[in-house]
């Protein structure tokens, strides 16, 4: 097809901001290389977070694992010939890398740009989809969370009722492979609200002379119409797992078979709902399905508090940061929820339910809890080790474990405190770089001021 020059010139210039958009967001940090000699940190304060808190103690990993913890008095037992790098933390913190129970980051770069927002699939039913595989290694978001001490996320795909399963990631890695922690951790279900019962629509709505479809004439039968084929799904899932079972050679349904873990009891079901009638809904329909769900969202947690614990159902409480849902509800009651969710003893953890680019306040959502109830050290563990007990990942993750991953946080105080500085980092034992975009234009500009002084 020809093309006007004018119209060429500006389909160009597009493309190429459009190229330069996505460049300027890669990381460009190297990534660190596997662990090669054991490492030691001594004189620490080790915030375990499943063995209490060691004052000076130490602590040694080698191969990406925790080897071996000591409290004062004690000797670390490293193999002979062992040639260690010796860290005396002189009295500083060690913890467990934070975790981000519910996250997009690495699946988008750019919101703005289509291209680089990979978070959904076409279909309504996706559950073949793995979040892991869409994450980009090289985001420039990446680092900026990691430098606050996110280091592991499980990534979710978004969009349709059965959009995909979600992914836990380490971020450290030269590809989304090699960050990968639990690449399946369980299918995604987005399950439909009842329309508010005081008649409040959406966003959006009928513009003038807009015929009224079908769903919005009757928005508690499109809604009851969406769950039955979220139901219908998991039964034809089921089915196809009983015909493979008594016939080896039945034909392969990749969507049936994503399915199986879930149908099995070996993974959970992410079931996102808020409300308190989503929630109660989505825990009778999981029961009679024998499937073993975690509640994404939670916002009406309270109010089912006893059925949560009833079930052993956990909550994944995606944010503390809102505003209250209601009119009548109090200014505070989203900052207090973790407090009388522990209260209560329902199994949770805190995400940010932010965008990608702010994983990074992850710990803030902690410390509000914290300030409004929260025992401060079941503050941590709700982004550390009941996250990973949650995701699935308990027994490599979020505590400091001799056995597990050795992906922990080096500072100078809580990562709870805003003026708590992340001196250093390991992922799985490699040393990860702290630097990041926003670091380093922090530097670039204080040299400008500097300069500008000089020249005073």
């Amino acid at each position: 097809m020809n093309r006007s020059p004018i119209v060429a010139t500006a389909l160009a210039a597009a493309l190429s901001s459009l190229f330069a958009a996505s460049l300027h967001a890669q990381d460009l940090l190297p990534k660190a290389p596997p662990q090669s000699r054991p490492v030691v940190i001594q004189n620490a304060i080790l915030h375990t977070l499943d063995q209490g808190t060691i004052l000076g103690g130490s602590l040694w990993f080698d191969g990406g694992v925790i080897r071996g913890i000591a409290s004062p008095g004690q000797a670390l037992q490293l193999p002979s010939g062992a040639d260690p790098i010796v860290i005396d933390a002189l009295q500083k913190h060690v913890w467990p890398g934070l975790i981000a129970a519910h996250s997009q980051l690495g699946l988008i770069e750019i919101g703005m740009v289509r291209q680089t927002v990979d978070t959904d699939e076409v279909n309504d039913h996706s559950p073949e989809a793995i979040a892991a595989v869409a994450v980009n290694p090289d985001s420039a978001a990446i680092p900026v969370a990691r430098s606050n001490g996110v280091l592991t996320a499980c990534v979710f795909p978004i969009g349709g009722e059965i959009p995909g399963r979600a992914s836990v990631m380490q971020w450290e890695g030269w590809t989304n492979e090699e960050m990968g922690v639990l690449q399946d951790a369980g299918v995604v279900v987005d399950w439909p609200a009842m329309p508010d019962p005081r008649g409040r629509r959406g966003r959006g709505g009928r513009g003038p002379g807009m015929a009224m479809s079908a769903e919005a004439r009757d928005p508690e039968a499109a809604t009851k119409k969406a769950r039955e084929r979220i139901e219908e799904a998991f039964l034809r899932a089921a089915a196809w797992g009983q015909s493979k079972t008594a016939d080896a050679a039945t034909p392969p349904d990749l969507q049936a078979m994503a399915m199986q873990p879930a149908l099995r009891g070996e993974r959970p079901v992410f079931v996102l709902a808020d409300e308190l009638e989503e929630i109660e809904s989505a825990l009778s329909w999981t029961q009679k399905q024998k499937l073993r769900a975690v509640i994404v969202g939670g916002r009406d947690a309270l109010l089912c508090a006893d059925l949560l614990v009833e079930r052993k159902t956990p909550v994944i409480l995606t944010g503390v940061h809102k505003l209250p849902h209601r009119d009548d509800t109090d200014y505070d009651a989203p900052f207090r929820l973790p407090a009388q969710l522990s209260e209560r003893g329902v199994q949770f953890c805190i995400a940010t339910g932010e965008e990608f680019a702010h994983e990074r306040n992850l710990p803030w959502h902690a410390a509000t809890a914290a300030a409004f109830g929260l025992d401060r050290e079941r503050a941590v563990a709700a982004i550390t080790r009941d996250a990973a007990e949650i995701l699935g990942v308990g027994d490599r993750l979020g505590t400091l474990t001799v056995g597990k991953r050795a992906t922990l946080l080096l500072t100078d105080g809580s990562p709870l405190d805003l003026t708590t500085r992340i001196e250093r980092a390991w992922i799985e034992g490699r040393e990860t770089d702290l630097r990041s975009k926003q670091t380093e234009l922090a530097k670039k500009y204080r040299q400008k001021y500097a300069q500008q002084s000089q020249g005073k």
